[in-house]
């Protein structure tokens, strides 16, 4: 039999539970009254998700970020969150303190009130968070029309050399080290951006299970191709793939956890994105077109490559 991977077990549950008509986003919602409630959870588990030089501190932050990052591509305000630990027997005082401290942080920087959770007792840390907001509308992750433009907010590939940095174990702490751990350790979702500027998306989604995996749900949802025309990564990541033999295609479109925004945009509304993110300083970049057809393609040198989908997937 044919081992499942995360989207073939997924597959299973919808079946069992009859919702064959389900089109996978990055939040759910449901209605109560006239109310429309926006509801993601996520979970962080520390054999696949926590470096071994990564605080918890950091990592419990980061386990509500995932969340955020998935309201802010929506364009959606989380108000509301519970929280549910799984923690080792033996646990110190101190390793507790740092995951409490770090949840703090997080509740304090995006403006989420935590209701309660569960603690329960387990083989290795994990945090499963769950947070809550309202609003009347959400941006999909389809909606892409053929001439709208490709931005995303931020470069890419800095969160997958962080990562290399960090299970190597390499001590150098140059300027791109410290730059790229602390993408991967201390990311930081476009909340703002998604929220003042969800009006003049077509589609969007959050980009943290890897870019390329983002832009081929994007356009398969939106049935149009998507044309890559520029690559969004800057020189000094392009430097690390070469100096630490690294293919930098990997790092930039397959890394993942960047949590930035992968949004289209019609050609009428492209000025007032562009002048809104002068305004706010927010970087994006706009990396390409839609266009006729099916797929995600790379334009170089006015030649076409198709994109494959290698980004994150739990249990391939």
């Amino acid at each position: 039999m044919k081992r499942l991977d995360e989207t073939g077990i997924i597959k299973k549950f919808q079946k069992k539970f009859g919702n064959r008509n389900f089109t996978s986003d990055d939040v759910e919602f449901f209605s109560i009254g006239n109310t429309k409630v926006i509801v993601k959870v996520d979970t962080l588990v520390a054999s696949t998700d926590i470096p071994s030089r990564m605080s918890l501190k950091d990592a419990a932050r980061k386990s509500i970020v995932a969340c955020v990052s998935d309201f802010a591509a929506k364009g959606v305000k989380p108000k509301f969150g519970i929280i549910s630990v799984i923690l080792p027997s033996g646990i110190t005082n101190k390793k507790i303190e740092e995951i409490a401290s770090g949840f703090a942080k997080a509740s304090k920087e995006f403006g989420i009130q935590f209701l309660g959770g569960d603690t329960n007792e387990g083989k290795e840390i994990s945090f499963n968070v769950c947070l809550f907001g309202t609003g009347e509308k959400i941006i999909p992750r389809k909606g892409a029309k053929v001439g709208d433009s490709i931005f995303v907010t931020g470069p890419f590939g800095y969160s997958a050399a962080g990562l290399d940095i960090l299970l190597k174990k390499n001590k150098t702490r140059d300027n791109f080290s410290r730059k790229a751990i602390k993408s991967m350790t201390i990311p930081q979702p476009r909340l703002d951006f998604g929220l003042k500027n969800k009006k003049y998306f077509s589609s969007s989604m959050d980009s943290s299970d890897g870019l390329s995996t983002t832009l081929h749900e994007m356009a398969k949802q939106s049935k149009c191709k998507f044309v890559i025309q520029k690559i969004p990564a800057k020189k000094d990541v392009e430097t690390y793939a070469k100096s630490h033999k690294k293919n930098f295609d990997d790092l930039v479109f397959h890394g993942g956890e960047e949590y930035e925004i992968v949004f289209t945009v019609s050609q009428k509304d492209k000025s007032k994105i562009i002048k809104n993110t002068k305004l706010s300083k927010t970087p994006i970049l706009e990396i390409g077109v839609v266009g006729k057809g099916r797929g995600v393609y790379l334009e170089k040198n006015k030649k076409l490559s198709r994109l494959d989908d290698r980004g994150w997937r739990h249990l391939k």
